[in-house]
């Protein structure tokens, strides 16, 4: 009999981990964080990350592990995962992959190319050039320096553009030919895969209550305290939604109500994106959503008995 994995993916403010810790209860299963902002010590508030009283119900991995100054990879994230998945299992429990991190749940059920580490003097060189030109420019650049990148990824998609232009400088080889052959370390597993399809007018509610919520548990706080560190503006905590707002709030350029419908607009453009990669990377995912959370709930047991 195969070992069992579950992925449960969704839009931000979509519910999922709520529903995690619930089907966790219900099928003898442990959580482990495929959200690459919930990876961090000192964001808790910002990145939404479970709370202590959620943590205590069902235990939780992966979780405010790794501290901001650090980089952080897919492929560290994999090698992580891999060994919480075995743990989980040889204590007899399910282990229940949740976040909205897609390239995260690529490593799992694609696997991961061996490319070689890129430099973070490559890497901001890219981040610059990106900021200097714009994306429809840096787009025509990848496509010079690697023709391969124009019929595999989206002028919009400013990650996957810049990853596959600072692979190419560094290893003189196109990201598609690193990831040509890769295979899932997973393939010897039964995995099933639910994809939260929240509907918009719901999702937007959810992120309104969501960010009124961070700001009365200390979210101007976190991005204080997180400043004092004085990090390398390349490093991707600083990529968080929010630290950029708070902080031109802090510095008197904008209102709260300016801050906050700022952070609004940008969540709903990562929710967005996150609808938008599910389209293109989940589509055999299962996708669900009831308006009732015990519905939702038993759609879902279904799915991974």
């Amino acid at each position: 009999m195969l070992k069992k994995i579950i992925l449960l993916s969704g839009p931000t403010a979509s519910g999922k981990s709520k529903l995690a810790i619930q089907l966790a209860k219900k099928i003898n299963g442990e959580i482990i964080n495929a959200d690459s902002m919930q990876i961090y010590k000192e964001f808790s508030i910002l990145s939404s990350r479970p709370n202590d009283n959620e943590i205590k119900k069902i235990e939780h991995h992966l979780y405010g592990i790794l501290s901001v100054k650090k980089l952080f990879s897919a492929g560290e994230w994999l090698k992580l995962t891999k060994t919480k998945v075995d743990q989980c299992h040889k204590k007899k429990k399910i282990p229940i992959i949740v976040g909205g991190t897609g390239l995260y749940f690529n490593t799992i059920t694609r696997g991961i190319s061996k490319i070689p580490n890129v430099d973070l003097n490559t890497r901001n060189e890219v981040r610059s050039l990106f900021k200097k030109i714009g994306y429809q420019n840096f787009y025509q650049e990848l496509v010079k320096i690697d023709p391969k990148a124009k019929k595999r990824i989206l002028p919009s998609d400013s990650q996957r553009t810049q990853r596959a232009f600072e692979v190419m400088l560094k290893t003189k080889k196109s990201l598609f030919d690193w990831t040509m052959n890769t295979k899932s370390d997973f393939i010897n597993y039964e995995i099933n895969k639910i994809f939260l399809q929240t509907p918009r007018d719901v999702l937007l509610k959810n992120i309104l209550k969501r960010i009124e919520q961070m700001f009365e548990n200390g979210c101007i706080q976190e991005v204080k305290d997180f400043n004092l560190l004085k990090l390398n503006k390349s490093l991707s905590a600083n990529k968080l939604i929010g630290v950029q707002e708070i902080n031109k709030y802090l510095d008197g350029v904008i209102s709260l109500k300016q801050c906050k419908e700022h952070i609004n607009i940008k969540t709903r453009q990562y929710a967005k994106r996150q609808n938008t990669w599910a389209r293109g990377h989940m589509k055999n995912w299962t996708k669900l959503y009831s308006k009732d959370f015990s519905s939702l709930l038993k759609k879902s047991i279904k799915v991974v008995s």
